[in-house]
């Protein structure tokens, strides 16, 4: 809350258990493995002024990636990027984050 966010790229796959920082969760029923990234999203939503928000995610057709991606969309969420991220796909969607929100201009902090 202390520290503003211009922008936040959430992995719908991202671990949250600090026991395991670098790994991610493939086994669909452990319940970080459907929960983390739509809890980080809730998270984001909940601000005051949430920042513009990209989404990661694996092309699936899981019923619960589906209903988290639709509920992302409904939050507003900037733009939704398929995995493998494509580097020149992601920093052309940060170029239009800028564009839109801060008129191509990175914001100083406060």
């Amino acid at each position: 809350k202390q520290t503003p966010l211009h922008a936040a790229v959430v992995d719908l796959t991202l671990p949250l258990d600090p026991a395991a920082p670098n790994t991610h969760y493939t086994s669909t029923n452990h319940p970080c493995a459907q929960e983390c990234g739509a809890r980080v999203l809730e998270l984001l939503f909940r601000l005051a002024a949430p920042p513009p928000i990209i989404v990661v995610r694996k092309p699936t057709s899981n019923r619960d990636d589906i209903r988290t991606l639709a509920a992302a969309l409904r939050h507003g969420v900037f733009a939704v990027v398929d995995r493998p991220v494509d580097l020149e796909i992601m920093l052309d969607v940060l170029r239009r984050v800028l564009r839109r929100f801060y008129s191509n201009q990175w914001p100083q902090n406060s």
